[in-house]
């Protein structure tokens, strides 16, 4: 595995804990982009709450999963999107219209392609999940 990016790691993670059953799965290292990409999973449902334990080598977070993930992982490269793009990546990442989320860093922090559509707004794709 590579350790050239952790949210990606962490999305593999997350994905390999749900395909074999797991309720909770161990995240290192813990930035705020994760965290953040966390919170959005979260409040959409994907995944249970999670916590940040500290420890002598750096923090981790302790994240519930649910069991309501199909797919999920990091977008790379980092596409950059302006808000009449959206309509093609969420054909390339997404199953179905309406079903699944895109994860955008924006000017405005992270945000669901649906908000980021409704704020007219474009930004770099971050992660997807469904």
């Amino acid at each position: 595995m590579s350790l050239n990016d952790p949210l990606s790691n962490t999305l593999s993670k997350i994905m390999n804990a749900e395909k074999i059953g797991k309720k909770e799965v161990v995240i290192k290292p813990s930035s705020k982009v994760i965290k953040k990409v966390l919170d959005i999973l979260n409040k959409k449902g994907f995944i249970g709450d999670y916590e940040e334990v500290k420890d002598i080598k750096g923090n981790y977070l302790k994240v519930n999963l649910l069991g309501n993930i199909n797919k999920c992982g990091a977008i790379k490269p980092r596409y950059t999107i302006d808000k009449t793009g959206y309509e093609k990546f969420e054909k390339r990442y997404l199953p179905a219209s309406g079903f699944g989320i895109i994860i955008i860093s924006t000017n405005q922090d992270l945000l669901v392609h649906e908000e980021a559509k409704k704020k007219n707004i474009g930004g770099r794709l971050i992660a997807y999940c469904y």
